[in-house]
């Protein structure tokens, strides 16, 4: 998704901006952390300075009309003050929880329920619809990978922007944009060129992680219903 609209000509992408504060902060082990924290900024007060600022210029694009945060909801710890959110247009990008442990095993063997950041992403959910009285936009991992230019034509009309082709696909390679973390994390998006055909990933949650599992699949189901498709 951050591929499709950082290839936007008018449009500025920032990855995951709290995954340093969130690292600091829980002292996870993940690949590549010290040098995420080295570079990263860990005050989330900084950050959300940064993400309310006027749009940043890209080098190679110049001004900017739009600003695409990308962001995990499981780095908004409790100590983030929230009201930031109502001055965005907040989008959910949900993915069936098998499909996610199972990716994130490959470098976590072992995720707990705060790790995958389903409730979070619930939670958020329910502040912004309550705090801004409207039902944010939700889209479907594998919606989008069916329908690319439908789904996205959908999410650009709910959050007031016109949609745009060039959305549909991307020169291959690892970006300026893209966080230090991205040679751990993004094998596959840098040799995309496109969104590939969905193809339900092959595997099996392991039966230590069942529980796990359905708690996930509650919550992704709470905001499965509002998908737009």
């Amino acid at each position: 998704m951050m591929r499709a609209w950082g290839n936007r000509p008018d449009t500025f992408v920032i990855d995951e901006p709290f995954y340093a504060f969130y690292l600091r902060a829980t002292a996870k082990k993940h690949p590549g952390a010290d040098e995420i924290i080295a570079t990263g900024e860990t005050d989330w007060r900084k950050v959300v300075a940064q993400l309310t600022s006027p749009i940043p210029e890209s080098r190679q694009k110049g001004p900017s009309h739009v600003f695409y945060q990308k962001q995990m909801t499981h780095h908004l710890l409790p100590d983030i003050d929230l009201e930031w959110l109502v001055g965005m247009t907040n989008c959910f990008l949900i993915r069936d929880p098998r499909e996610v442990i199972l990716s994130y095993m490959k470098r976590q063997s072992d995720p707990t329920l705060e790790d995958l950041g389903f409730v979070q992403q619930a939670e958020i959910f329910n502040w912004v619809r309550a705090r801004t009285g409207s039902i944010p936009p939700v889209i479907d991992a594998s919606d989008v990978l069916q329908n690319p230019e439908r789904i996205l034509r959908l999410l650009c009309t709910a959050a007031a922007i016109e949609f745009d082709e060039s959305m549909l696909s991307w020169p291959s390679g690892l970006r300026e944009t893209d966080g230090v973390w991205a040679r751990y994390w993004y094998g596959e998006v840098a040799k995309s060129t496109s969104f590939q055909p969905y193809k339900p990933r092959e595997g099996i949650v392991p039966d230590r992680l069942h529980e796990l599992h359905e708690q996930c699949r509650e919550y992704y189901e709470r905001l499965y219903e509002y998908r737009l498709h």
